[in-house]
């Protein structure tokens, strides 16, 4: 344990950060995990609507330095995609 007063609390300070940056990205990865269960399941306007929930929270964690904006923005990108390829597959089924 330290004995430094600044130090005893830039302790507090890092395990109030840590706990912040746990909740924001288990709500993130849960957003992420809803959005795969409705792209399996095949459901557009869900997996639309979980995506955009998503979006938003990958947004959110970069905003906050959760995680860097560049693994932000590669993850938008991949959901993102998949979203399309899952809308130009049901498109051409009903062509």
């Amino acid at each position: 344990m330290a004995n430094i007063k600044s130090a005893k609390k830039r302790v507090l300070i890092t395990k109030r950060n840590t706990l912040r940056n746990r909740s924001i990205k288990s709500a993130l990865r849960t957003h992420i995990r809803k959005f795969e269960a409705a792209f399996a399941a095949q459901d557009v306007e869900e997996a639309q609507a979980r995506l955009r929930a998503a979006l938003r929270a990958l947004d959110k964690a970069a905003t906050k330095g959760v995680i860097h904006r560049n693994t932000a923005a590669r993850k938008k990108s991949r959901l993102t995609k998949r979203l399309n390829a899952l809308l130009n597959e049901q498109q051409a089924q009903q062509a």
